[in-house]
């Protein structure tokens, strides 16, 4: 086998696929690609069909299967976070939602000093280059890239019912979550493409595994980084239990939130005093490496429903097999979509700059397992404060790379949180009990009628939250910050020949799902590992919350708003623009 490259990639995962197509474009360079897990079988039905979603997620075949540590606000549960474990990452696994994040989450990155060029004026031209959004390009959209999106059809009634109820609650539509308005509710994006999962690695991988210059090893778990002095000169795996070593001129860590500052750990790159006690000898003391980690709690809010028209009938052994026929040999269907159609973002105070709460709407009362809420019709939605300030970390146990690291995320540990937490239940009820709703409203089943005070309240969140599996920042990216990991360039401070390149380099959490943002994280860092110019900030604007629109809180929503015309949101020169980096 070669042993020498140019590049490795530790982790074949959402933005490992993005970095082997990137940097593998110029044949004159060697790209070696290690996933620990097995390969994305075009046969395999449950990583692809969208409606399959709980297959993978329910596992161990395609994913890590994490538990945290018991949850010191949580009762002391181990709360579940899959991460995936296959080639294409979490983007095999995930809910195929695609969710930028909001424009004010990249000012606030830039706000750190040194990280200027992560505003949302130099972040959107990579989202609109490797987007193939099938609804055609915009001042904020591309047609042309990898990864395809398609739109939701949301032809179930329930649908309807619910983008009437949040109007009548006081909130407004919003044409278009990823463009100039994120605030309010609308129909989603997702990354499926001619009725399946349109994963990274169908995306960015699978088109280009011909080419002669990018190597593919699965199943190579690696074990520590190697070193000559303070260089990254190599990579220590195992397949098998065969342990071999491949050598590469700058090394790529891939692995997620999770994984990645694991692997600094192994390596010798952490808290100097917690891997001494360890017998790992430090080559960089860097605290920073596993800290800050920060995800999304959700919950579900679900109702029964009077009248027989959730999907509930789906899950019928009966219905399931002409739902997979009408999906292999037609790509339509129930089978077709992941049922998260719809969804959006409020505010649930006045007092924050940008939404704090996101929504999920599904017309079905079921669980991320399979499990039912109860044995008949239903619907739910799923919600989250966003912005939270809660903060965790990884932390390294054992010198076997098999080993779990320690996981605890501290969910439920802040006053904001805790208040956050209580006003999102307050606001979902009084969107699903408006009148939109009362022709298929049952009984609330969760939190149920008994969770009407705050301490009920968030009793419920302790009992039933669950993560939305957007762990993330643990490597976080900054400059002149003794807590950062990378640079931003996304280079190992301290050491190098070492980036890290997935969501661990997040310097806070966005808003909404990860998955985009991490793909446009790695095309940027592809740009800049391969020297080339990037591409020209694209300053747009997009939608700032004024006061006098009124609060959007659950005791006062404000009456709708109307949104921005696509005119106040992109003049023809920026227009142009766009032409000229797409």
């Amino acid at each position: 086998m070669k042993k020498h490259y140019d590049f490795i990639v530790v982790g074949g995962g959402s933005a490992g696929c993005v970095l082997a197509n990137r940097l593998s474009l110029n044949p004159k360079n060697e790209v070696l690609v290690l996933e620990a897990g097995r390969s994305d079988y075009r046969f395999d039905f449950r990583l692809h069909m969208p409606a399959a979603l709980t297959y993978p997620l329910a596992s161990r075949l395609y994913n890590w299967w994490y538990e945290s540590d018991p949850e010191p606000y949580m009762n002391n549960r181990r709360v579940y976070q899959p991460r995936g474990k296959v080639l294409g990452g979490s983007s095999c696994i995930n809910g195929m939602i695609y969710i930028r994040g909001n424009a004010l989450d990249y000012q606030k990155w830039a706000g750190s000093p040194g990280l200027e060029n992560w505003d949302y004026a130099h972040c959107l031209p990579y989202f609109i280059r490797f987007e193939s959004r099938l609804k055609g390009a915009d001042a904020f959209h591309g047609a042309g890239g990898p990864l395809y999106l398609t739109s939701g059809e949301c032809d179930n009634p329930l649908f309807g019912a619910f983008l009437k109820a949040v109007q009548e609650a006081g909130y407004p539509l919003t044409r278009d979550v990823n463009g100039y308005r994120q605030e309010g509710f609308g129909i989603f994006d997702r990354t499926t493409y001619r009725g399946r999962r349109w994963s990274a690695s169908r995306a960015y991988y699978h088109p280009v595994k011909h080419r002669a210059n990018l190597t593919l090893k699965t199943r190579s778990l690696a074990s520590r980084i190697l070193f000559e002095g303070k260089r990254a000169v190599g990579v220590e795996y195992f397949r098998g239990k065969r342990r071999e070593r491949v050598y590469g001129r700058e090394i790529l860590c891939c692995g997620g939130a999770i994984n990645s500052p694991h692997l600094l750990q192994l390596s010798g790159i952490g808290n100097a005093a917690e891997l001494e006690k360890l017998g790992i000898r430090v080559i960089e003391d860097l605290p920073g490496v596993g800290e800050n980690l920060q995800d999304h709690l959700e919950v579900y809010v679900q109702y029964a429903c009077k009248k027989p028209v959730s999907i509930y009938p789906a899950l019928k052994p009966w219905n399931q097999l002409r739902i997979g026929y009408e999906w292999l040999f037609k790509r339509k269907g129930l089978g077709a979509t992941n049922h998260f159609e719809a969804g959006g973002f409020i505010r649930s105070n006045d007092s924050v700059a940008y939404p704090n709460l996101q929504y999920h709407f599904l017309p079905i009362a079921i669980r991320y397992d399979g499990k039912v809420a109860n044995q008949s019709h239903g619907y739910q939605v799923h919600v989250g404060p966003m912005n939270t300030d809660v903060r965790g970390r990884i932390k390294i146990r054992s010198t076997d790379p098999t080993i779990y690291p320690s996981i605890r995320f501290n969910y439920l540990s802040t006053e904001q949180e805790r208040r956050e937490w209580v006003e999102a239940i307050r606001c979902t009820r009084n969107i699903m009990t408006r009148p939109a709703f009362d022709s298929f409203r049952g009984p609330e089943l969760a939190p149920g009628t008994e969770a009407q005070s705050d301490e009920e309240i968030l009793d419920f969140i302790a009992k039933e939250g669950e993560s939305a599996y957007h762990p993330s920042c643990t490597c976080k990216m900054g400059e002149n910050d003794e807590t950062a990991v990378v640079d931003s360039r996304l280079k190992v401070r301290g050491v190098k020949g070492l980036r890290v390149v997935d969501a661990s380099a997040m310097p806070t959490i966005t808003n909404g799902n990860i998955y985009a943002p991490v793909m446009m994280i790695a095309e940027k860092a592809a740009d800049e590992i391969l020297g080339n110019t990037p591409l020209p900030a694209l300053d747009i604007g997009f939608y700032r919350h004024r006061k006098e629109d009124g609060p959007k809180t659950a005791s006062a929503p404000a009456a709708p708003e109307t949104e921005a015309p696509p005119s106040a949101a992109a003049s023809a020169d920026d227009l142009d623009r766009k032409k000229a980096v797409g």
